[in-house]
């Protein structure tokens, strides 16, 4: 499985409109699209950054949908009055679903740097040594890693029930992923939290 994330910076009051966006015109255009297995928006109202993020069966899926997929992308930019910041493709390393989202879901983004010879290892981690403790967790909905084996990037996402779990959690989180990255000797490059807006994924589980 596959994955392309596009970080867009947004006017804050353009966000309802971006979301309907989402759902009125990209939506219809993406089941169209072969290999296309589902689609996210996470937001911060707060700072105007979104991103969406496109699942794909196979690279080479990810790879033919560019074209079709640029439009619609401009489309998003301009319903959320703002501009595409960044596009990023990534191999799904790991997809584990707990529970069901809900309509109040919150999700922490945490953004790693690792040797690209020790991905399988931080991916390893990842599955034996974050997932068991995060789903002890109270609001713990899913997890998920994405990784980029040329570079050594990566970024985990974690899903929460609501911005009060996601907010009780965080200490927590922050002592297990400190212990995880020192064990997959990873730099941490950005931690950040969002409010998922949009979501209608279909990636089956992968641990």
């Amino acid at each position: 499985m596959y994955a392309r994330s596009s970080t867009f910076t947004a006017q804050r009051s353009s966000i309802d409109r971006g979301i309907a966006y989402l759902n009125n015109a990209v939506m219809p255009n993406m089941t169209e699209l072969d290999g296309w297995v589902g689609m996210s928006l996470m937001v911060d109202r707060a700072t105007g950054r979104c991103i969406a993020t496109t699942a794909w069966e196979s690279e080479t899926a990810m790879h033919d949908s560019r074209m079709r997929v640029r439009s619609l992308r401009d489309g998003l930019a301009e319903a959320l009055n703002g501009q595409v910041d960044t596009i990023e493709e990534w191999e799904v390393a790991v997809m584990h679903r707990d529970h069901l989202a809900g309509a109040s879901a919150c999700t922490r983004c945490t953004w790693v740097q690792v040797d690209p010879a020790g991905v399988d290892s931080a991916i390893e981690t990842f599955k034996s040594g974050l997932l068991p403790q995060l789903e002890k967790i109270e609001g713990f909905r899913s997890a998920s890693l994405f990784v980029d084996r040329a570079t050594g990037r990566g970024v985990g996402s974690t899903v929460w029930a609501s911005r009060e779990e996601l907010d009780n959690s965080r200490a927590q989180v922050d002592r297990i992923r400190a212990a995880a990255t020192s064990t997959m000797g990873a730099e941490v490059l950005e931690v950040a939290e969002f409010r998922l807006g949009f979501a209608h994924l279909r990636v089956p589980e992968l641990v």
